[in-house]
């Protein structure tokens, strides 16, 4: 009986600090999946509250003769009015294969994603977030970097069938 109690006291300890991870995991991807539903939205306040205070962007691939690039791209403000001007397409950035680690106040979010413009696939590639916690607690995004491609892309069907 002695053992059966340290088993169920082990498993316990153990399903607590799963439980823990995992709403920890949450909290990290809560500013991402917020960045996206304002993209979708065109709500470019919704997105600023994703971001911390400065933020790098930085994007890379192959132009068309195949050499590759490494550019920054545009500030904040610049993605943020992109966001909030109007546009007649919804823009939709479905993310899978997420991946998140973290140690103390920095975490980073690697996921795979495709990149829709209403129903017309644009490209797909990579995200590789990297996220603080700030002063009151709260994730926020300091840096995204991201690939992009046209063509090889692996979009999982159920995906895909969203904007069929």
């Amino acid at each position: 009986m002695k053992h059966n109690i340290t088993i169920f006291l082990y498993l316990m300890v153990q399903y607590a600090g799963f439980a823990q991870a995992l709403e920890e995991d949450r909290a990290v991807m809560q500013p991402i999946v917020q960045l996206f539903q304002g993209m979708n939205l065109g709500d470019s306040a919704m997105v600023h509250r994703s971001f911390a205070p400065k933020v790098s962007f930085v994007t890379l691939g192959s132009d068309k003769a195949g050499k590759p690039f490494m550019r920054t791209e545009r500030s904040l403000q610049n993605f943020l009015t992109a966001i909030g001007s109007p546009h007649p397409e919804v823009w939709s950035e479905p993310i899978w294969d997420v991946k998140i680690q973290r140690d103390g106040s920095l975490a980073q979010v690697w996921a795979n994603y495709a990149f829709y413009i209403g129903k017309k696939f644009s490209h797909c590639g990579v995200d590789a977030f990297q996220l603080a916690r700030d002063e009151k607690g709260m994730w926020k995004i300091f840096h995204l970097a991201d690939t992009r491609q046209r063509e090889g892309c692996q979009i999982p069907e159920a995906i895909a069938a969203q904007f069929k």
